[in-house]
């Protein structure tokens, strides 16, 4: 499917690649990886464009066809739905026909080959990828100048889907989707009938999605069979042997070396001494790659304050009164707090977080904090935040005036500046280094506890991995919104979940929430839409009346179940109940029991609703 022959490529006269290969062959699932720099993006881009060349060191096969995101939707009138079923052209080419096509043998042949693409259940296929990245029903007639550019990224995204290119060419596609639509995603990809290629800094897609890891390192291209966790044990055995032949060969060439160094003035020996040198210069160096290091994150010791830390009872969360995104919000940070709030994109996340750090007010309710705590938080958003035309020695210097240059300069390399970066200027950094600046801003603070908003969207899979070592040695609380479910499952023990409106603690961990948004995609993906067969005949009236009155109960019993487990986190928030340890080991228990009672609701709710959904449609 796609092969790349002795690859050589140049930038403003920097090497990114020197006699590169590689083969993929049709139906893999690729994942490329390698350092932040080292041309990963550069090579999906020679692949797009120089394939069809002639001479190309990059091929692909013949008459495939290929897919990739070029930019965010354009933000036109089109209805989204519409955007999305334009992106296969072939199918929008033949309706377009179709329309006025007035030959009946070529009236027949549309037909006939709209029927061979499935082109009759295309608004049902369209419409299943749409809701798998987050899109509701009523979207999907939406202008799509209505959208965000995130949205309208994933509205991109969703035409390359549906158009089902033989090649898939995918950069990073995970950062502007939420956990729910990377995991939808994962599922999408591993059962793609074609070839993918994708770049991502997300370990657990890679495992989970791709049968093949692409490494990028030292210019050379290499294909390892599995995913990522794969890739790095076959990558350290080979380190392994390498590190060994290159210890006995160091060894057979000092013993050579002496055996010259003693004999070559000696007539006798001189041509077994000659006999030696040249086999010393016969020898091919066995090179050893030198793993780059990656400057760690790093988090003071948070002094302990009493817990909880910070307290929501019972508020409304939003931006303007009247109109809250969240209602009746109970909950409570705690000293050693490690949470990630799960939830789709939209539903508050980040309304909940901004609330609790205090940097929203709240419409109704109380925040109940500690006067001394010091909150470190971090959004995509503060990324605008960093002060054009300054360098990142200005702003480290910002944080502690009085000190001296010298230890203004130790503190940036303490965040991964050296000398050669201290005096660029922010916008002049990458999105990975602006990151660091601003973890590195923040830890200077020395905060009790860290609110993280999507952290990782410019981190490769090394400084993410330093992330989690910095967040795992922090002695304060974490609280996580991330997409990475790697991440999250390296930091968290516990879970919220935002969703309908409501905010409150997850009875599970992020595999039971995977399983939970998986299925509710399945159940959306096999309602019948057009082209596809027409359902059975509706229930005897009786029947229907049965199942609406059914899921009615569902949502009324999820309803008492959510607020009789708010009544009890308020409860147990409240410091005054743990002077009757009896009465607080009581409340506790019946939370354990209200949190199960939860669950079943929950699970009793989604069951009816998919039930009525059958017999609505």
């Amino acid at each position: 499917m796609l092969e790349i022959r002795d690859l050589t490529y140049r930038i403003a006269g920097r090497l990114l690649f020197e006699n590169a290969s590689a083969f993929i062959a049709e139906g893999w699932k690729v994942g490329l990886v390698g350092r932040n720099g080292t041309g990963k993006s550069t090579l999906l881009r020679l692949i797009r464009e120089d394939a069809q060349s002639p001479n190309s060191a990059v091929r692909i096969g013949k008459a495939a066809r290929m897919g990739f995101v070029a930019q965010e939707a354009a933000a036109t009138d089109d209805a989204l739905l519409d955007v999305v079923l334009s992106a296969d052209e072939e199918l929008s080419a033949l309706t377009r026909e179709a329309e006025t096509a007035t030959d009946p043998h070529r009236i027949a042949d549309i037909h006939t080959r709209l029927g061979e693409i499935d082109a009759y259940s295309a608004e049902a296929r369209a419409s299943e990828v749409l809701t798998g990245l987050g899109f509701t029903q009523d979207d999907l007639r939406r202008p799509i100048r209505e959208f965000s550019g995130g949205w309208r990224m994933r509205a991109a995204l969703a035409g390359v889907l549906f158009s089902a290119p033989d090649l898939l060419i995918l950069d990073e596609p995970t950062n502007y989707l939420d956990l729910e639509g990377a995991a939808w995603l994962e599922d999408y990809l591993r059962r793609y009938p074609h070839t993918v290629v994708v770049v991502s800094h997300d370990r657990e897609m890679l495992n989970r999605s791709v049968t093949h890891i692409l490494a990028l390192d030292e210019r050379k291209l290499e294909v390892y069979v599995g995913g990522y966790d794969a890739y790095l044990k076959k990558r350290a055995e080979r380190m392994a042997l390498q590190t060994a032949l290159k210890a006995k060969q160091d060894a057979q060439r000092a013993h050579l070396q002496s055996f010259v160094d003693r004999f070559r003035a000696k007539a006798s020996k001189a041509r077994q001494a000659q006999s030696r040198i040249k086999m010393i210069e016969r020898m091919q160096d066995i090179a050893i790659p030198i793993e780059e290091r990656t400057t760690p994150f790093h988090f003071a010791e948070a002094e302990e304050l009493a817990s909880p830390l910070a307290v929501l009872e019972g508020a409304d969360l939003g931006y303007a009164a009247g109109a809250p995104v969240l209602k009746n919000v109970s909950l409570r940070l705690d000293h050693d707090d490690r949470i990630v709030i799960v939830g789709p994109n939209g539903e508050g996340k980040t309304t909940l977080v901004k609330s609790i750090a205090a940097r929203l007010a709240l419409l109704k309710g109380k925040r109940v904090a500690s006067k001394a705590l010091r909150i470190g938080y971090f959004s995509q958003d503060q990324l605008d935040e960093l002060r054009a035309g300054e360098t990142v020695l200005q702003h480290v210097r910002d944080l502690a005036p009085h000190l001296g240059q010298a230890q203004h300069r130790a503190m940036a390399a303490q965040m991964g500046f050296g000398r050669e970066k201290v005096e660029t200027l922010v916008e002049s950094l990458s999105g990975g280094e602006k990151v660091r600046l601003l973890m590195g801003l923040m830890a200077a603070q020395k905060p009790h506890a860290l609110i993280l908003d999507e952290p990782t969207s410019h981190l490769d899979i090394d400084s993410r991995e330093a992330l989690i070592h910095a967040l795992n040695d922090f002695s304060g609380a974490v609280l996580l919104i991330t997409h990475d479910v790697y991440l999250a499952e390296a930091t968290a023990d516990r879970l919220w979940l935002v969703r309908h409106g409501a905010a409150r603690v997850y009875d599970g961990d992020l595999s039971d929430y995977r399983q939970l948004v998986l299925s509710a995609d399945r159940q959306r993906a096999s309602r019948p839409g057009r082209g596809q067969p027409l359902p059975a005949p509706p229930p005897p009236p009786a029947a229907a009346s049965r199942l609406k009155k059914a899921a009615a109960d569902a949502e009324a019993a999820l309803e008492a179940a959510s607020e009789a487990l708010a009544r009890l986190d308020r409860a147990l928030a409240d410091p005054k109940l743990y002077d009757a340890p009896e009465a607080a080991a009581a409340v506790s228990r019946e939370r354990e029991t209200a949190a199960a009672a939860l669950a079943r609701a929950e699970s009793d709710w989604l069951a009816a609703h998919a039930a009525l959904s059958g017999v609505e449609g």
